[in-house]
């Protein structure tokens, strides 16, 4: 890990907080609940992010144990990053918070409209409750 990144946390939430915390990270995890990425198709899929703020946020992930890297022995060099069961675990944490926003949003809308989730942030969870009503 990098130096100093992670302290000895006393709150087991202050942790979990700091692994996923920053305006990239949720939308790079986001990308990978699919699949495994090559590095060029995360870079195209998430507007605004410059390569090394990329670079950097996978790299702490990696560190982090929640991506892997796999590098193949090609040329050009092709790179993929991957989930890992740890970082898989997230999803469910994604899904749980997409609805608190939506009641946070709702409850303080000052027009009192109800705002639904919006299942398109976490594709994995939708494609699950896809096959759930479906059976």
């Amino acid at each position: 890990m990098t130096k100093n990144r992670h302290p000895d946390y006393p709150c087991a939430m202050e942790a979990a907080l700091s692994v996923i915390s920053g305006k990239w990270k949720l939308k790079i995890i986001n990308q990978l609940l699919t699949g495994s990425k090559r590095y060029s198709e995360m870079n195209r899929n998430i507007v605004g992010m410059t390569e090394k703020m990329l670079s950097q946020q996978l790299r702490e992930l990696e560190e982090d144990r929640i991506v892997t890297r796999k590098v193949y022995p090609e040329v050009p060099p092709r790179v993929e990053y991957t989930l890992t069961s740890l970082g898989k675990e997230l999803s469910s944490i994604f899904y749980t918070l997409e609805v608190w926003g939506s009641h946070f949003i709702s409850t303080t809308n000052a027009n009192g409209e109800i705002v639904k989730p919006d299942y398109t942030c976490y594709t994995l969870i939708q494609e699950e409750e896809v096959v759930a009503e479906k059976k």
